[in-house]
């Protein structure tokens, strides 16, 4: 019995490690988007106007989605599944919109309905398409590696990281 117990208190769980992967994505790129968020609202948008500033921040936040979930997948997720990537993007995706409904709430004294609906048309479709991006990157990434290993033919090795043989 105690064999049992102590096996299983070694077992890893999984909720708590796929919350922490999603906690730790969102928080790196809402991180990213506070920072360019207060650069676009003090610096360009007086300069530009509200649309042209938050189109010229999307494709910065964008690569900055790309990076975090190639880490989060490298570092997180490397074991696991497509549904366990889609689930920690779609709860990032979670997280991040209830912080900027709060902060929408709080900062900015905006009900919920012109926190999510109040952006301009062009650049908020960019902004809603973006959040797609977001919750689906970690699974879009975790599918490609999972195609360059079974290309392979070896688990955990990829076709441009495959060791070079020497004939010697």
């Amino acid at each position: 019995m105690s064999v049992s117990l102590h096996g299983a208190t070694r077992q890893p769980n999984t909720s708590m490690k796929l919350f922490t992967s999603s906690a730790v994505y969102f928080a790196i790129v809402f991180g990213a988007g506070f920072v360019f968020g207060t650069v676009r609202v003090m610096w360009l948008v007086p300069t530009v106007g509200v649309r042209v500033a938050e189109l010229a921040e999307l494709p910065w936040m964008l690569t900055v989605v790309f990076l975090a979930a190639r880490w989060i997948n490298r570092r997180f997720l490397a074991e696991r599944d497509p549904p366990s990537r889609l689930i920690v993007g779609v709860s990032a995706l979670a997280l991040l919109l209830l912080a900027e409904l709060i902060l929408g709430m709080l900062l900015l004294d905006l009900t919920p309905k012109e926190a999510f609906l109040g952006r301009d048309p062009v650049s908020g479709t960019g902004y809603y398409l973006s959040l797609c991006v977001f919750a689906l990157l970690p699974w879009f990434l975790g599918r490609v590696g999972r195609r360059g290993e079974a290309s392979t033919g070896r688990p955990g090795q990829h076709l441009r990281g495959s060791p070079k043989t020497t004939n010697r």
